[in-house]
């Protein structure tokens, strides 16, 4: 290279870097670089804009952390195939970084070689992506009334993440996190503690650590953690059926809601022994053949290890089937007999109406016909004697009339 070129390449460099250090801002000059602050997550790409106002065909470039530049105009001066020309005009120069490392974080320099050169800085942070939380603590089964403590890990966040505890939907209160720096790293690893005091209610209940930080959206990091509770057995007894009869087969059963489930059973009847046809069988106490002499109050205890629990039933044996009718059947067959009765009743009476209507008719016509035939005697009588007379032989009258008006 001619000593000419050298010089002027030697005065540039001076130049540039008299403007990088001197910070130079000219307020309502258009040709001043304006840049802005970004932020990315690692792993993520970032884009470093810088505009002019107005151009006056000088170059405008990029320049690293290091002061290495990256482009001058549309010339790529940096061999790094995650930085790439976004956009170059005679007014902007844009570039884009890929897959962003930690290293990549601070201040960028944009400038503009005119006469004085000028510049602006953009403060790219990138931010250290927290890691999966990490539940630890819970090895075994805790008993009903027992406490136990929950610790939750995550690394590598930049700023410090922040830990968060639930127990279903429901936020909990923990002990405050605790974060620790990374040797040789700028990043950090959080830690928090959660203690309970376990119920049985809190058997299969899920205890999830969320970390909450900027590089995350809410809830993209969890871990869930479900507990396991030992509490001592709810015992119900559950008959056969809800009406045991007399000659036949029925059993009870005993449920005991647990954990662990019960593995032992004891049965017996209160103020007495067992009847000689029952046979305890584990969880169930078995009849062969129901009697009446069954009745009374039966008891099952079991027992699971963390303790026992008793539950009780009283059988009331009903006569046998045969014996007596369904109730149901009763009152069925009472409401079917009903109906029938009514309508017989609704016809009779119908029937009798009819007849009495078709009577009284007839018996009005017939009732006219004979006080038409007795008074053609009577009205002709002179006295009562010769009235009767002339009843008895009415038709004689009748005629000896007829043939008077003949």
């Amino acid at each position: 290279m001619a000593p000419s070129a050298l010089w002027s390449v030697s005065l540039l460099t001076v130049l540039f870097a008299a403007a990088v250090h001197s910070n130079i801002v000219y307020e309502d000059d258009p040709l001043q670089p304006v840049t802005s602050d970004e932020t990315v997550s690692v792993g993520g790409t970032v884009t470093l804009t810088c505009r002019v106002a107005e151009s006056d065909n000088s170059s405008l470039q990029w320049s690293n952390t290091a002061q290495q530049t990256l482009y001058f105009g549309e010339k790529r001066a940096l061999r790094d195939n995650r930085i790439q020309l976004h956009r170059s005009t005679s007014t902007e120069l844009s570039i884009t970084i890929a897959d962003v490392q930690l290293s990549d974080e601070g201040e960028y320099t944009c400038s503009i070689f005119t006469m004085p050169v000028r510049t602006a800085r953009a403060t790219v942070t990138v931010l250290g992506v927290p890691g999966k939380p990490q539940i630890s603590g819970f090895e075994k089964a805790v008993p009903e009334g027992g406490k136990v403590t929950l610790t939750c890990i995550s690394t590598g966040s930049k700023p410090p993440a922040r830990l968060i505890w639930y127990r279903g939907d429901q936020e909990l209160e923990g002990r405050p996190d605790v974060v620790e720096p990374v040797p040789d790293d700028p990043t950090y690893n959080v830690s928090s503690e959660l203690t309970l005091e376990v119920s049985r209610s809190d058997d299969n209940a899920l205890i999830t650590c969320a970390v909450d930080h900027p590089s995350l959206a809410p809830g993209d990091k969890r871990s869930e953690q479900a507990l396991r509770v030992l509490y001592s057995p709810n015992v119900e007894i559950k008959p056969e059926s809800d009406l045991p009869r007399e000659g036949e087969r029925f059993y009870l059963e005993c449920l005991g809601n647990g954990n662990p489930e019960p593995t032992s059973y004891m049965w017996e009847k209160k103020d007495g022994e067992l009847p000689p046809l029952a046979k305890a069988d584990g969880a169930f106490l078995r009849f062969e053949m129901l009697n009446k002499s069954d009745n009374g109050v039966y008891l099952c205890q079991a027992d699971n290890g963390i303790g026992n629990s008793q539950g009780e039933y009283t059988l009331l044996v009903q006569e046998a089937a045969d014996n007596i009718a369904d109730p149901t059947a009763m009152l069925t067959s009472s409401g079917v007999d009903h109906a029938v009765i009514g309508g017989v009743v609704a016809v009779i009476v119908f029937i009798l109406l009819c007849l009495l209507i078709v009577l009284g008719r007839y018996l009005i016509r017939h009732k006219g016909t004979y006080l038409t035939h007795e008074a053609k005697g009577s009205d002709d009588a002179p006295d009562a004697d010769t009235a009767i007379i002339n009843a008895e032989g009415g038709h004689s009258g009748a005629e000896d009339k007829k043939e008077y008006f003949i």
